[in-house]
């Protein structure tokens, strides 16, 4: 979240509205108030289960803060189908792997047992379906002799880290042709 708030200077297409999070801690709360960005916090925990609810707030601060694209980062609840039709063509996330390999958890670990070459991650287009839309981006790093899913996590991060600004300046000025790095 910090790198894509601070790419968004000068000639870029897009400026930070708001950063929320469904974890009162997060740390990126706190960063994105120190950069001045707008924040919310949405404790699903509160909500007992219920998604619909916990949306329904969400939902508030995102649209009272009128953003044009919802970049998730971090964000580790599955939203409903409703909930992404609302922001339909809007949404981004990143995911830890080289979609459409290892959708969902524990990628790094999944990469190293299935004995990969490579791992990476994929910025893309949220859909109802998770981790299944149309990709923008992709960054590729070696597994290497030794690695563990910590060592390849901590790779992969720094090439999310130029992959996601990159992506979301490209996604702000119309233009959806996939990144390769």
């Amino acid at each position: 979240m910090v790198k894509l708030v601070e790419d968004m200077t000068g000639d870029h297409p897009a400026r930070p509205v708001l950063v929320a999070s469904n974890q009162l801690d997060a740390g990126g709360l706190a960063k994105a108030a120190d950069m001045g960005v707008a924040t919310a916090a949405v404790d699903h925990k509160a909500y007992k289960g219920d998604r619909e609810a916990f949306e329904a707030a969400l939902r508030e601060h995102i649209d009272a803060a009128q953003p044009d694209i919802l970049c998730l980062a971090g964000f580790m609840r599955i939203l409903t189908p409703s909930f992404i039709r609302a922001y339909e063509g809007r949404m981004l996330n990143i995911h830890p792997s080289l979609l459409p390999k290892y959708k969902g958890l524990h990628t790094h670990q999944r990469a190293l047992d299935a004995g990969d070459r490579e791992a990476g991650c994929t910025v893309h287009e949220v859909t109802a379906e998770l981790d299944d839309g149309p990709i923008l981006g992709q960054a590729r790093v070696p597994i290497e002799a030794g690695d563990d899913a910590d060592t390849l996590a901590a790779r992969v991060l720094k090439q999310e880290h130029r992959l996601y600004p990159m992506v979301l300046r490209r996604f702000a000025a119309g233009d959806k042709t996939p990144v390769h790095l």
